[in-house]
């Protein structure tokens, strides 16, 4: 491997959706700053465009709104967008960083009226935070006890309305009282290959990047439907266009460079490959069992479930099945293996 595609220490992969360090001020400049300029989710964004129109009549905060879907879809970017459109400021936290009741306390009694909170990672939040957030989301106060036993005090805060945003690459994990207060549950999904050109276009103009629509189109096609991957390959083939193609990303320096990542055709890295290969190869194709696909590559199964699989099972690679996990036609198809059973349950 030649280190562009992972950091093997810390196991960063180019194409993982998740936010790292360095996407923060990359994606920030990036970032769309109304609805009229955000490409793809259309129906998320008329059903948003309806919800802040009609809280912008009432002079109101818009209900409480959950974001579901992958990371890298545009969750962030959507919450800054309703607060611009709203006119009004956003206070951005994590689930894991409101360890406890003071500093959900200490970030709620900073809000203006009708401002947003946006939680990150929402199903990540801590059980007695999220005990102590339903009254706030339902009556707007707060109620925070001090001391323990006999002495202990109650204190009850009144908050300005509020919108909260959450976000959750998790849905399943939230609970269903929390759930239950969201008033708005929208789910973005992967973006197809036409919608991330036009944004890796849009990226490239603001950057300052000379690249043609066939060079668009071949890193759109690896971006794994993810806006957020797309713009982070455009930045590793701009660095390989500036050395090796006179600073211009055409079709061929576009393939070049992804073929120095080590992502194919269909956005696939080397351990996306190795999973699919060693189910074929060493097992037949399935069912096998994801702790053995687990340790015959050297990887954790809760990685594995979370990281390589989801995307596996969206091209239609792999199916979950009771018995395990199998390849699919479509797999053996992509890797040129010949399936030698005959086809069973609609699979093959």
């Amino acid at each position: 491997m030649n280190g562009w595609t992972m950091d093997e220490k810390n196991k960063k992969r180019i194409i993982d959706g998740g936010r790292e360090i360095s996407d923060t001020g990359f994606e920030k400049d990036l970032r769309p700053e109304f609805l009229s300029d955000y490409i793809g989710q259309e129906s998320v964004k008329e059903k948003l465009k309806i919800l802040i129109d009609a809280a912008k009549l009432r002079g109101e905060a818009p209900e409480h709104i959950l974001f579901c879907g992958p990371p890298g879809l545009g969750k962030t970017t959507l919450s800054h967008i309703i607060a611009n459109e709203m006119g009004v400021n956003i206070r951005v936290t994590a689930g894991p960083v409101i360890e406890r009741a003071g500093d959900l306390a200490a970030i709620i009694t900073n809000l203006e009226e009708n401002d947003i909170l946006f939680i990150d990672e929402i199903h990540r939040l801590n059980r007695s935070v999220e005990e102590i957030m339903y009254p706030a989301l339902e009556d707007g106060v707060l109620d925070i006890v001090l001391g323990k036993g006999p002495t202990a005090k109650t204190f009850r805060i009144d908050l300005p309305k509020f919108t909260l945003i959450g976000a959750t690459t998790r849905a399943g994990l939230l609970t269903a009282p929390l759930r239950d207060r969201f008033g708005a549950v929208y789910r973005v999904d992967f973006y197809d290959a036409d919608s991330l050109r036009v944004i890796i276009e849009r990226s490239a103009r603001i950057l300052g990047i000379e690249a043609d629509k066939e060079g668009v189109l071949e890193i759109a096609r690896r971006s794994r439907g993810t806006p957020r991957v797309a713009n982070r390959i455009l930045k590793r083939v701009r660095d390989f266009a500036q050395v090796k193609a006179d600073n211009r990303i055409n079709a061929e320096t576009a393939a070049r460079a992804l073929e120095m990542l080590e992502i194919d055709a269909m956005g696939l890295d080397n351990m996306d490959r190795k999973i699919i290969t060693t189910i074929i190869e060493n097992f037949g194709g399935g069912p096998v069992g994801i702790d053995t696909i687990a340790a015959s590559v050297s990887e954790e199964p809760g990685t594995i479930e979370d990281v390589y699989e989801p995307f596996l099972i969206q091209i239609g690679f792999i199916s979950r099945t009771p018995s395990g996990r199998k390849a699919t036609e479509k797999a053996y198809r992509h890797f040129g293996f010949e399936r030698d059973i005959p086809a069973q349950d609609g699979l093959f």
